[in-house]
């Protein structure tokens, strides 16, 4: 490729690009707001498939949002394209503060906080050894439980931002076309009115002398 960079990225450089865009986050989030409002189908449908998505961002299973995601949409008669948008709010950033809040919201609703049924969790020795089976109880049903409180009230928030904020973007093209389309009616019907068209065999037959 012509404009292809000599020396690939390495996986620091898109790390950072991940977490600082060099365009900057209202580019970025610009970018998004306008890829949502472009999405095909209902508002209900658009507005449903963002929340759903949403939800399963909040969810533990990092890598599988989008498999969550896409058949809850489908099931629930939302976009699935919107779906998969709504699950890139767990990301780089947003990840470091979902993950302790949603543990400790589960620690709190399963009745562990500050009580004697905690104890201390080596993870590195967990994950280093492929215990995923004991990553169970101490992290991921905390995490998964955690997530319904947060993930449900944030999808319910995009829910309603979505679906007013596409409505009204509808509507407002809606009316930009028709105000265009009287616009050309009305310079159509003062170039064609009824006294330029009897005046213009008069023309004519001056001409035709």
């Amino acid at each position: 490729m012509p404009f292809r960079r000599r020396k690939a990225p390495t996986f620091r450089e898109k790390l950072h690009r991940a977490i600082f865009p060099p365009k900057g986050f209202r580019r970025v989030l610009g970018y998004y707001r306008l890829k949502i409002l472009r999405i095909g189908g209902s508002p209900h449908a658009v507005a449903a498939g963002l929340a759903i998505g949403m939800v399963s961002a909040w969810t533990p299973f990092l890598g599988f949002h989008i498999l969550f995601a896409i058949p809850f949409a489908w099931v629930l008669g939302g976009s699935m394209v919107a779906a998969a948008l709504g699950t890139a709010f767990a990301n780089p950033v947003t990840c470091p503060i979902i993950w302790p809040l949603t543990w400790e919201i589960g620690q709190f609703i399963l009745g562990r906080a500050g009580g004697g049924e905690a104890r201390p969790v080596d993870l590195a020795a967990l994950f280093s050894q492929l215990k995923l089976s004991e990553l169970w109880d101490p992290i991921l049903e905390p995490m998964l439980i955690g997530s319904l409180p947060p993930g449900l009230f944030c999808g319910l928030l995009v829910y309603v931002a979505t679906y007013f904020g596409i409505r009204s973007f509808r509507n407002s093209q809606t009316e930009r076309r028709l105000a265009r389309r009287s616009e050309y009616q009305q310079a159509y019907e003062r170039e064609y009115q009824p006294g330029n068209l009897t005046a213009q065999p008069a023309d004519r037959k001056s001409v035709d002398a």
